[in-house]
Formats: C-alpha cells, structure tokens, sequence
C-alpha cells in the first residue's frame, strides 16, 4: 500500500519521539500490505476499529497513539486523517477529520 501524508507522522514522531520505532513499524507493515477489504486489515491488527467512509483507526503503541486512515483499496493507498494521544481523539470526531496540511 501506498502511505500518502507521511511526512504527517514524521512531524509526529519528531514532537513524541517515544513514538517514533511503533510508527515506522506501522509505517513497514502497511507499505508491504496488499489490502484488498477490511477484514485484511483486522487480521493483521485485531485492535483496529473499522469505520464507515473506508477509514481505520489504528492504535499505535498499546493505544497510546490513535491513528486515522482512509483506505482506498481499489487504488492501494492508505491516506493519513489524523496522528495524535488518546486525549487529542476523544476531541475529534474519527469519522470526519481531516489532516491540516
């Protein structure tokens, strides 16, 4: 799959650097993913929650960190909706943010 929006995460991990090896694993797992439907990806990430819109949120270092992605799976692309703690989730709706780039 390809990441579009990685330079999100880079950003990320620069500002929680504890961050950085649980992203760049993500980040490995998903570029050699060839997901085709959802039920792929929770295979793979059993904690992963599945929304409408074709968007994951994935936890990231034992669900200290939720990430949002939009998966185009016709296209193979996985695009970056949202990167933040636990706290900055339970301030957003999953569903419909949007990365400001």
């Amino acid at each position: 799959m390809r990441i579009v929006a990685i330079k999100v995460l880079r950003d990320f991990w620069m500002r929680h650097p504890v961050a950085k090896p649980h992203l760049e694993a993500w980040i490995d797992e998903v570029r050699k993913a060839n997901w085709q439907q959802p039920a792929e990806i929770k295979a793979l990430y059993r904690n992963a929650s599945v929304l409408k819109n074709r968007r994951v949120v994935f936890n990231i270092k034992g669900n200290d960190y939720r990430l949002i992605a939009a998966v185009a799976y016709r296209f193979g692309a996985v695009y970056i909706k949202f990167i933040g703690t636990h706290e900055d989730y339970d301030a957003i709706d999953a569903e419909t943010v949007e990365m400001e780039l």
